[in-house]
């Protein structure tokens, strides 16, 4: 049997049946979500998207992403600590090739039809694969394979792959949904009594705010504030690899259509905050928000968009909520567990990469954090 594999760089290229073979079993490999990077790439950004094929057969697909940091303005950021990370990571890593998407927490670098080829296989197409992506990005720092849970991890053979150093960041936070929550009232039912006092009292404190899911039309209405609100959150990260356009949700919906949900805060009529979730089969992975920072801590506003979330993921009977890696304790409380996460990365200057661990435990220090354990 003959293997191989093909680099598309737009979606117009891709083969007819890529989403029946592929963007059906993970909606962040579909046509649709190629497309919005196509309209709404952060502007660091590039991407390749790989089919493999066993003969004329389409058995897997790919995302590859391409980041510069050069220009990034996270870059030009004044805290002390945050300067001295920014130079040494601005000094190794001028541009970063993933497998996989920066943009979310998770596997979402690539499927396999695992009927159609071994995992192992698969991995060599992908090693392989990355090289031609690389040759069509051009000459990179970093070469990074991103967030396999760790029963994964032992695909990627230690000797095939040991120019790699394998790395552990901040867990993924999950929420795994009971199928005995048939309501929202279950889920709080189900909280010990301290918790589902804090549950309350967070409800209690955004009395007068209305909540609304925003359509396609309001998404374009309220894009400047969104835009504003979500780099208050932006912004304040420590570090960050990119920013959204400002037409990035908008994108979203009209491509992603009711699998892509919007919800805005109203106080006095003016938006103070939103959330965006992507349904993805049996999951609802959380994507980007943002809030006006003053009214957030008066009113618990993000406490109560984690709550909001949960109760959208019970109501559709979704099996897990991906949290992402950020906030760990706060999503903790609200139900949400690690579940640790690993990559493995290389720097392409050989004099550089043997000091790796070194470099990259120095740049990313574990952020301590204590688990709640919010149920009865």
């Amino acid at each position: 049997m003959y293997y191989n594999f093909k680099i598309f760089n737009s979606t117009k290229e891709l083969p007819e049946e890529w989403n029946s073979i592929i963007g059906q079993h993970n909606i962040m490999l579909s046509e649709e979500y190629f497309r919005v990077l196509e309209e709404s790439k952060p502007i660091n950004m590039k991407y390749s998207f790989v089919g493999f094929f066993s003969d004329e057969d389409l058995i897997g697909g790919a995302l590859f992403q391409y980041l510069n940091f050069i220009e990034h303005k996270s870059f030009q950021k004044g805290e002390m600590l945050c300067s001295i990370r920014n130079f040494l990571a601005k000094q190794l890593s001028k541009d970063v090739m993933i497998l996989g998407n920066n943009m979310l927490t998770g596997q979402n670098g690539f499927y396999f039809n695992t009927l159609k080829i071994s995992t192992e296989k698969a991995i060599t197409l992908l090693k392989e694969a990355s090289k031609g992506v690389s040759n069509v990005f051009g000459k990179t720092s970093l070469v990074i394979y991103k967030d396999y849970q760790k029963s994964f991890l032992k695909n990627f053979d230690k000797e095939k792959f040991k120019s790699f150093y394998r790395f552990s960041v901040q867990p993924n936070m999950i929420l795994n949904i009971k199928p005995e929550w048939k309501t929202f009232e279950d889920y709080s039912n189900d909280l010990s009594k301290k918790y589902r006092a804090r549950l309350k009292s967070a409800k209690k404190k955004i009395d007068g705010i209305q909540k609304r899911e925003l359509d396609i039309e309001s998404i374009k209405k309220y894009r400047n504030e969104m835009n504003i609100l979500y780099q208050n959150v932006a912004e304040n990260a420590p570090f960050n690899t990119f920013f959204l356009t400002e037409n990035h949700f908008e994108s979203m919906k009209q491509n992603l259509k009711d699998n892509f949900k919007v919800f805005g805060y109203f106080f006095n009529e003016k938006l103070i905050s939103f959330y965006t979730l992507i349904l993805n089969n049996n999951d609802i992975d959380t994507y980007f928000l943002g809030y006006d920072k003053e009214i957030q801590k008066e009113k618990q506003i993000y406490l109560n968009m984690l709550f909001d979330m949960t109760e959208f993921g019970v109501s559709n009977q979704s099996k897990r909520i991906v949290f992402g890696r950020t906030a760990l304790e706060i999503k903790s409380t609200i139900g949400a567990e690690p579940v640790e996460i690993f990559g493995l990365i290389k720097h392409n200057n050989k004099a550089i990469n043997p000091f790796m661990k070194k470099i990259f435990t120095s740049l990313n220090p574990k952020v301590g954090w204590i688990q709640r354990k919010p149920f009865k």
